[in-house]
C-alpha cells in the first residue's frame, strides 16, 4: 500500500505549495482536486498548467492516483445533467493529459441525490454511468464511485449491487470508510464488501452518528486505523490509503491546512509502522 493525502483540504493554496509541503512530509502521492471554487478547479487548468503540475508530480517523485471531481450523477434538471456530464468528460480528458510513469489517475465522484432516494434513482444512475463510461472506456479511465453520507449510495450493499450491475472494468469504488462509520457500519462489515472493489480510498476521523456527527482530521478522533490497515491487507488491498480534510473542519476559524496535512501524515505513517503495512517504493 502507499500513502496520499487529498488536496481537498487545501482549497486556496497553489498547488506549487500544497505538492512542495506535502512531498517534504513523506507522502507518496496526492489526490488532485478539481472542483469549482479551488486553485485547481477545471477551468483554470489549461494546457500550460497541466504541463506545469505534471513536470512538478516528478520533480517531487509524487503519484498523482486520482483527480476529485463531484458532480451530481441523478440531478433532476436536464440541462444540469448536460453541463455535469461535460465537466466529467473534461476531467476524464484531463486525466489523460496528466497520466504519468505510475499509470492513469482515477476519477473519484459521489452518487449525488439524497438519503433514502436509491431505489427511485437507482435506474437514472445506472444509466447515467453508462454515459460516462462510454466515454472513460474509450480514454481508457476509471471511474470510482464514492459512496457518501446523506447521499443516494450510503450502503456497502447497494454500492455492491450498482457495480456489480453496471459490470465495466471502468467502474469501481472510491472506498471513504468514514462515512460507513459515521451511519454505524463496521470495518467488518465494509472492508471485506469494498476493498475487493476499490481502487482508491479516504480516510479521515470522525466522531459520532449521522446526521449529528463531525468529520474531523485524522488522530483527532479515535477511529482504529491500524485494525482498518491490517483488514484491508487482508482483503488484499494494496492501493493508496489517502487522508482527507473534510468541509467542516475547513470551516474552523484556525484552520491551517498546511498543519492539517502534517498532522495526517503523523497518524496514518504511525498507523502503517504499527499494523506492520509495508509502504510501495515511491515513483
Amino acid at each position: 500500500m502507499l500513502l496520499g493525502y487529498a488536496t481537498w483540504g487545501m482549497p486556496e493554496l497553489p498547488i506549487a505549495v500544497t505538492l512542495d509541503h506535502v512531498a517534504g512530509l513523506g507522502f507518496d502521492g496526492i489526490e488532485l482536486t478539481v472542483f469549482p471554487g479551488y486553485s485547481t478547479e477545471l477551468s483554470r487548468l489549461d494546457a500550460a498548467e497541466r504541463r506545469s503540475i505534471r513536470a512538478l508530480l516528478d520533480q517531487h517523485k509524487l503519484a498523482l492516483p486520482s483527480i476529485a471531481v463531484h458532480r451530481d450523477l441523478v440531478v433532476e434538471d436536464p440541462e444540469q445533467w448536460a453541463e455535469n456530464l461535460a465537466y466529467l468528460r473534461d476531467a476524464i480528458d484531463l486525466a489523460v493529459d496528466l497520466a504519468g510513469p505510475e499509470g492513469m489517475p482515477v476519477i473519484n465522484n459521489l452518487a449525488g441525490g439524497k438519503s433514502g432516494e436509491f431505489d427511485r434513482q437507482r435506474p437514472r444512475l445506472v444509466e447515467r454511468l453508462h454515459q460516462i463510461l462510454d466515454y472513460a472506456a474509450r480514454r481508457d479511465v476509471i471511474i470510482a464511485l464514492e459512496p457518501h453520507v446523506f447521499t443516494i449510495l450510503e450502503s456497502p450493499i447497494t454500492t455492491k449491487q450498482i457495480i456489480e450491475e453496471i459490470d465495466s472494468p471502468y467502474l469501481r469504488v472510491q472506498f471513504d470508510i468514514s462515512h460507513f462509520d459515521v451511519l454505524g457500519y463496521t470495518i467488518d462489515e465494509t472492508v471485506p464488501v469494498l476493498a475487493p472493489l476499490a481502487v482508491h480510498t479516504h480516510v479521515k476521523d470522525q466522531r459520532g452518528r449521522a446526521p449529528e456527527h463531525e468529520f474531523l482530521i485524522p488522530g483527532e478522533g479515535t477511529f482504529d486505523y491500524v485494525r482498518y490497515l491490517k483488514a484491508m491487507r487482508q482483503a488484499g488491498y494494496d492501493g493508496f490509503i489517502t487522508g482527507e480534510v473534510s468541509v467542516m473542519v475547513q470551516r474552523r476559524p484556525d484552520y491551517d491546512p498546511l498543519g492539517a496535512a502534517t498532522m495526517t501524515y503523523q497518524t496514518l505513517a504511525r498507523a502503517f509502522e504499527e499494523a506492520g503495512v509495508r509502504r510501495a517504493v515511491r515513483i
